[in-house]
């Protein structure tokens, strides 16, 4: 995850309703325990620094797969969700959005007391951070959000995002203390918005001058550049295009989840009785806990997990997130007794998936994929933020019909 990045986060003023927000922390809490499970702590904090994917895992909570209401809701319900089980996790949330970014120097310190870390030094790196993006970065965005994740190793990562008040345009940049050499020469792991023309970047490694005549943040010595930048372009229709998705891994998806039963495979068989709409979704949340790097590029692809509270690419079907979220403890809570099959099965649906990837796209196109799920959307307990999705007149709704 060492690198840095640009994206077009346009920015929405809508809400998160409460159906929604509550299925975010679960799924957040069981992907966190996951991971903590699978790679440990430092992969946790690593994730969390990448920004291609966190947008992915945005888009598989259901929210709006490009908008930049991804950031706030997600380090929300993380934290929600994470924080009162800290202690024996590791992971640690402090600050937020609007005053509560104000609050994570004091909830840094609270953190430290109890683990014993150097508060000194990490209130330090969180508020260099934010000065940093506020101040040296002078790309007309102005923070309104920061957030530290740390473990209780020590490991930390900054994401904060910033506002443009004439371009309806936010950006997140991504901070990770592995990858930080100096606060003063492209400390970021990430800065993810639109493209504005030329901007005053004080951190820039060619502006040691500038540095020394207007700001000195930090004694450190500026070294080496860090990495490359590569950019992650959001675009600002709602509607997930074909152009957002890589068909291939789409269609490898569906077809294991839609075509083929998980009796078919010795891999899946803790899984089986897992109906076909659920195992679509499992899988893409299996990527999202298993994937490489290279597997997050393009972030709409997902939204098929669990669609978008706005309907786009389709409703959230919450009874199929419910079952996500059941399966994903359920498998959690046996690795703590020593019984691993079903985090194994889990982790299998990524691979098997992956070995499809040449063969596989969405049969009839992906309009024609998302206007069935919109269809259908009633019978997996489909919701936006408009309301619940409804029979067809003279179809009954059934328990039965909803994943199986």
């Amino acid at each position: 995850m060492k690198r840095s990045g640009a994206a077009d986060l346009p920015l929405h003023y809508g809400y998160v309703p409460q159906w929604l927000a509550e299925r975010m922390a679960r799924l957040g809490l069981a992907v966190t325990e996951v991971l903590l499970a699978e790679y440990g702590k430092q992969e946790v904090i690593r994730r969390l620094a990448d920004p291609f994917w966190f947008q992915s895992l945005g888009a598989v909570m259901g929210m709006d797969w490009h908008s930049s209401g991804i950031t706030t809701s997600v380090m929300g319900a993380l934290k929600r969700a994470i924080n009162p089980h800290s202690r024996e996790l590791g992971i640690y949330i402090c600050g937020g959005k609007g005053k509560y970014s104000r609050q994570a120097p004091q909830e840094i310190v609270k953190v430290c007391e109890t683990t014993g870390l150097d508060a000194e030094k990490l209130v330090r790196s969180s508020k260099l951070s934010a000065k940093v993006d506020n101040t040296v970065v002078q790309d007309g965005f102005q923070l309104y959000m920061h957030c530290f994740v740390l473990s209780d190793e020590g490991q930390w990562t900054v994401i904060q995002q910033g506002m443009s008040g004439g371009s309806s345009m936010a950006r997140r940049y991504h901070w990770h203390s592995a990858d930080i050499r100096s606060f003063v020469e492209e400390p970021h792991t990430a800065i993810c918005g639109a493209n504005r023309g030329i901007i005053l970047n004080l951190a820039d490694r060619e502006a040691g001058p500038a540095q020394q005549a207007v700001v000195s943040l930090t004694q450190e010595k500026p070294e080496q550049m860090m990495q490359d930048i590569q950019r992650l372009v959001l675009p600002a229709h709602h509607e997930v295009r074909t152009e957002d998705v890589d068909l291939r891994r789409l269609g490898a998806v569906l077809w294991l989840a839609h075509d083929r039963q998980p009796a078919d495979f010795e891999e899946l068989i803790m899984l089986e009785g897992v109906g076909p709409r659920t195992l679509q979704s499992l899988a893409l949340v299996s990527e999202v806990i298993h994937g490489t790097p290279s597997r997050f590029r393009d972030p709409a692809r997902f939204a098929f997990a669990h669609g978008g509270k706005d309907g786009h690419p389709f409703p959230v079907p919450t009874a199929v997130y419910d079952e996500t979220i059941e399966i994903l403890q359920t498998a959690v809570h046996k690795a703590k007794l020593g019984q691993t099959d079903k985090l194994d099965a889990v982790r299998n649906l990524t691979t098997l998936a992956q070995r499809a990837e040449k063969d596989f796209t969405p049969a009839g196109g992906l309009d024609a994929y998302i206007e069935k799920e919109r269809k259908d959307s009633w019978k997996y307990g489909g919701r936006t933020v408009f309301g619940r999705e409804k029979p067809p007149a003279g179809q009954v709704k059934g328990r039965q019909l909803l994943l199986f």
